[in-house]
């Protein structure tokens, strides 16, 4: 982590390529078998546009990508988003999330990293705001 952050830097981005696989992996680690993550017939059943990915999935990586940053995730204290779009994940072409992480306020002890969250253009998590402690 640099040792003087400003407001507006980037200070990492990332691209995560999920596949079906990875929501069924994702599934049996988290406990999450609802079928709208890996059925196509039942998303399209209720209206989805196809498999979505976790919400939690989507969230979880996100914040990931500014671990190697940090250098340590426990110097995250708090951490929240809103859900505004979903991702779907193609079966033959996967979804690509995109982050990017940017200095959005500076204080003696924290810093606030905003994070833009992204699949196909659009912005899938809203207000996603990491607080994280100053080394």
């Amino acid at each position: 982590m640099s040792p003087a952050l400003s407001v507006g830097e980037v200070v990492t981005e990332r691209t995560v390529h999920l596949t079906r696989e990875s929501l069924v992996r994702y599934a049996g680690a988290s406990g999450d078998f609802n079928p709208i993550h890996y059925r196509d017939d039942v998303a399209e059943r209720v209206g989805l546009p196809g498999v979505l990915a976790h919400g939690m999935l989507t969230m979880g990586l996100s914040v990931q990508a500014i671990v190697p940053w940090l250098g340590d995730a426990g110097r995250i204290v708090e951490y929240g988003v809103r859900f505004t779009r979903p991702v779907v994940v193609d079966p033959e072409g996967g979804a690509d999330v995109h982050v990017s992480a940017k200095v959005g306020a500076v204080d003696a002890e924290t810093a606030r990293i905003d994070l833009t969250v992204t699949h196909a253009g659009t912005t899938v998590l809203g207000k996603a705001q990491v607080r994280v402690r100053l080394a």
